[in-house]
Parts: C-alpha cells; sequence; structure tokens
C-alpha cells in the first residue's frame, strides 16, 4: 500500500525535478536508491518486491517497474534508462487447454554498471545485462545479454560487440 501511495506522490511532482524528495520517496517505500541516482516521473513500481538502483544511474519518464516479494531487480551504476522502458520479472509456465497461463513464475533482473536501455524496451525476467551494453529502442530482451555489446529486435539479438 506504502508504494502506490508514493506512485501516486511521485506522479504529481515534475517529471524530471525534484530528485532528492523522489529518493527521499521510494527509500520509504523499500527502494534501495543511491544517493545521486535519478528516477524521473510518470513511471510506476508494481509490487513490493526489491528494486535496487545504483549511483548516478538515470531512468526517464514513464518507465515501469513490476516487482516480485521472490526476486530482486538490480540497475547498476551510470546506467541510463530510456522512457517508457518496462521491467518485468513475472510470468507463467505454459498451462493446459483450459487455461494457457499456467502457475505463475518469477525471475530476478540484473543491469550492470554503464549501460544504456533505449526508450520502449522490455526487460523480462531471468535476464542479466553486461557492464557497458547496449539495448537498443523498442527491444524486447529475452536473454542475457553479454557486456559491451549492442542488442536489438524483437526478440533482441546481438547486432554488435562493442569497444
Amino acid at each position: 500500500m506504502i508504494r502506490h501511495l508514493i506512485n501516486l506522490l511521485l506522479w504529481a511532482l515534475p517529471p524530471s525535478r525534484c530528485f532528492a524528495l523522489r529518493r527521499l520517496c521510494l527509500r520509504l517505500a523499500g527502494v534501495s536508491i543511491a544517493p545521486g541516482a535519478a528516477f524521473c516521473g510518470r513511471g510506476w513500481i508494481y509490487g513490493r518486491g526489491r528494486l535496487a538502483i545504483g549511483d548516478d544511474s538515470w531512468l526517464s519518464p514513464g518507465v515501469i517497474v513490476y516487482t516480485h516479494l521472490d526476486v530482486s531487480i538490480v540497475i547498476g551504476e551510470r546506467c541510463d534508462i530510456g522512457p517508457g522502458v518496462e521491467f518485468i520479472v513475472g510470468s507463467h509456465v505454459i498451462g493446459d487447454s483450459t487455461r494457457r497461463a499456467g502457475r505463475g513464475t518469477a525471475r530476478a533482473i540484473n543491469v550492470g554498471n554503464g549501460c544504456w536501455i533505449g526508450a520502449g524496451s522490455k526487460i523480462m525476467g531471468g535476464v542479466t545485462i553486461g557492464s557497458g551494453s547496449v539495448v537498443a529502442a523498442g527491444a524486447v530482451v529475452l536473454r542475457d545479454v553479454p557486456p559491451n555489446t549492442l542488442y536489438a529486435g524483437v526478440p533482441a539479438v546481438l547486432k554488435r560487440t562493442l569497444g
């Protein structure tokens, strides 16, 4: 309930201002956010699971984070997360024909230091994005992204290795 109230308060603030107040509110909601991190407005954090955001990371307006009590989402230091990016830890196993969305599952998400995740991307549960990597705008990341690589597409695939 506290996260819902904090989300409403953060929604009311200017989207890219008041970062100290935003960090304070997020800490009250149980989010581990470093002193230099910026979580812009018009986004939302669902659930009561663990979310950690590293120093000097920027989460643009409209970022949506779906947490789960059983797993964590960790965003490293110096990451830039574009507008409308979604972090989704939950899914389902395929059920029988009476209900295809079977038993619920949850898997952690880890984003290494220095990553850039482009606007509108979706990062699915069980994924680790290696340090120094780029995920192109609109990508859907279903598998691990090695360090210092560029991934793009639906589903995201390796486009090139970065120096």
